[in-house]
């Protein structure tokens, strides 16, 4: 099957812990690899046979988690604003400079661009976008007053709040804590409110199926994802997977692409890119977190939500863009990082 034939799915979870590690497209791939790393069972085919053609036939892309809602029976899922200038979003139109000034600092601060599942973006100045505090208001009328009760007392302000979770070691030849490293730290935690639903989206090639998808996030959801998944972080819940056509959602003559997850897109491909930067620093997990070097080379990625203007139309054949990274790792050079994303075709004037 090539990528033009890549079958799209619809994944949704729902968080049971607070997360230590963002739930962002490249990391959720890296665990499934080590899922299929030590149970060639899993998907039918070694590791290695699964990465065998990777740089230019992905057997698997996945985007990043995204909140999803519902109004009614219609889902709504909470994409990120585009990365796009802001006078590409919003019509600022007869203002002065003064008013400009003012508004844009509002425009900033509505970082969620709701989609329903039936909706198309015809175009971005056509969307509605939502802050935070707007978004807490969508989730609050989803959910009982009870759960509402109980998320107010836990300091719940937003659909996702973050805190610092404080850490130790003690010293068992003085009973305390003391410096270097007995020294108290903390560490970021991200947790969702109550019974809220997470949605990614996966494109899986012919050499693994949706079941195969399936039973591995379903033992990462039981054993934690990512950083401090020991301590009883990064738990979740495995809801439902539905096959989904993500150009449903974009344009029927688009003319450039909106990424779901962070991504390195393929050199002289695009005419104009709008992006934010994201620097991974990469460290291996399992049992190469304990080798004598376990950090990757730092990898400069375009964030989700960047919008990518193709040179060539023929960009639109496959449901991804993007590119493998390899030679990342000193002490494992197999190594490889998703630097593919999954996109919806869109129209927009740049």
């Amino acid at each position: 099957m090539s990528g033009e034939e890549m079958k799209t799915y619809e994944i949704t979870i729902k968080p049971l812990s607070g997360f230590g590690t963002p739930l962002k497209g490249d990391t959720i791939f890296g665990h499934i690899c080590w899922q299929a790393a030590y149970d060639d069972k899993l998907f039918g085919n070694s590791i290695e046979r699964l990465l065998a053609d990777y740089e230019t036939n992905p057997f698997l892309v996945i985007s990043s988690a995204y909140p999803k809602l519902y109004e009614g029976t219609k889902a709504v899922y909470m994409l990120k604003r585009p990365d796009l200038p802001l006078d590409k979003l919003f019509d600022f139109t007869g203002m002065d400079k003064k008013t400009i000034i003012s508004e844009r600092k509002k425009m900033k601060a509505k970082k969620w661009m709701p989609i329903k599942e039936s909706q198309q973006i015809e175009s971005f100045t056509k969307m509605s976008y939502k802050d935070d505090k707007k978004f807490f208001e969508m989730v609050k009328k989803t959910v009982t007053e009870d759960l509402l009760r109980e998320a107010k007392k836990d300091g719940m302000k937003s659909v996702l709040t973050y805190f610092a979770q404080p850490h130790n070691t003690i010293n068992r030849l003085t009973g305390t804590t003391g410096e270097g490293r007995f020294a108290p730290f903390a560490v970021k935690q991200a947790v969702y409110f109550p019974q809220t639903e997470l949605s990614f989206f996966a494109g899986l090639n012919e050499i693994i199926n949706i079941k195969h998808l399936e039973d591995a996030l379903k033992m990462i959801g039981e054993f934690g994802f990512g950083k401090d998944a020991s301590t009883g972080l990064g738990k979740f819940e495995f809801c439902d997977v539905d096959e989904i056509d993500l150009k449903s959602f974009g344009s029927p003559l688009p003319n450039a692409c909106y990424t779901l997850s962070p991504c390195v897109p393929e050199k002289e491909m695009y005419k104009k890119m709008f992006f934010t930067p994201f620097i991974r620093f990469g460290k291996h997990g399992d049992v190469l977190a304990k080798s004598s070097n376990p950090f990757k080379n730092p990898v400069i990625m375009a964030d989700e939500g960047a919008v990518f203007t193709p040179k060539n139309l023929d960009v639109f054949k496959k449901p991804y863009l993007g590119t493998s990274v390899t030679n990342i790792s000193k002490v494992e050079p197999k190594t490889v990082m998703q630097g593919y994303s999954l996109y919806i075709p869109i129209k927009v004037e740049v």
